[in-house]
């Protein structure tokens, strides 16, 4: 007899909470194992720098895997709203699906967010200026890869020139390691805490 798992995709797994039940009954959100890093036969990669999400088992390093788990719900009980931070940038993702928020949401949302947004001048000027070099070369790098050897510590983008990405504040940090609750963090980034927000944990 097969068994169905408990992430499997579909709306037969009870309902999906909007912000107010959440507000309401304050529930305890189970992480899917894959976003806490923890699954046994996948370890997502995901690459907010360009998109690319596929994984590995851990037993078989040797090659990628299909992210086919890519549709099954992010939480459970699901959710219509996830807001997502890091502590490596200042900025806060929100997922929607009205449907219950999945994984796909989850990568999808981050890669919009960090690709089609530029880091404004105010949010630069934030940075100490060891940061700023970083931030400057590695936007520098991927926006003309051919100039990687050249770089110019100090420069800025020209007129008309590309602008940073957000994902060129991540600098070499731009890899999905993992997302967890964290409430103490969450309270002091946002004011307020919430079972639907999770800290995301990015690597190199």
């Amino acid at each position: 007899m097969d068994v169905i798992s408990k992430w499997s995709p579909g709306n037969s797994y009870g309902p999906v909470l909007s912000q107010t039940d959440l507000y309401l009954l304050n529930p305890t959100l189970d992480i899917h194992p894959i976003l806490q890093g923890k699954h046994v036969k996948f370890t997502l990669l995901f690459n907010l720098s360009n998109g690319h999400t596929a994984g590995f088992n851990p037993e078989a390093r040797d090659r990628d895997v299909v992210f086919a788990q890519k549709d099954e719900p992010a939480t459970l009980p699901r959710v219509q709203v996830l807001y997502i931070l890091t502590e490596i940038s200042p900025w806060c993702t929100t997922v929607k699906n009205d449907k219950g928020v999945t994984m796909r949401n989850i990568c999808d949302a981050l890669w919009k967010d960090y690709s089609e947004h530029n880091v404004t001048d105010a949010e630069f000027e934030m940075l100490p200026a060891r940061l700023k070099e970083q931030v400057r070369r590695t936007g520098q790098a991927r926006a003309n890869p051919q100039w990687q050897g050249m770089y110019t510590p100090g420069s800025a983008p020209a007129a008309g020139a590309t602008a940073f990405k957000r994902y060129d504040w991540l600098r070499d940090r731009c890899f999905f390691e993992s997302m967890r609750r964290d409430d103490h963090y969450a309270e002091a980034r946002l004011g307020f805490k919430a079972a639907n927000v999770f800290i995301l944990t990015l690597t190199a």
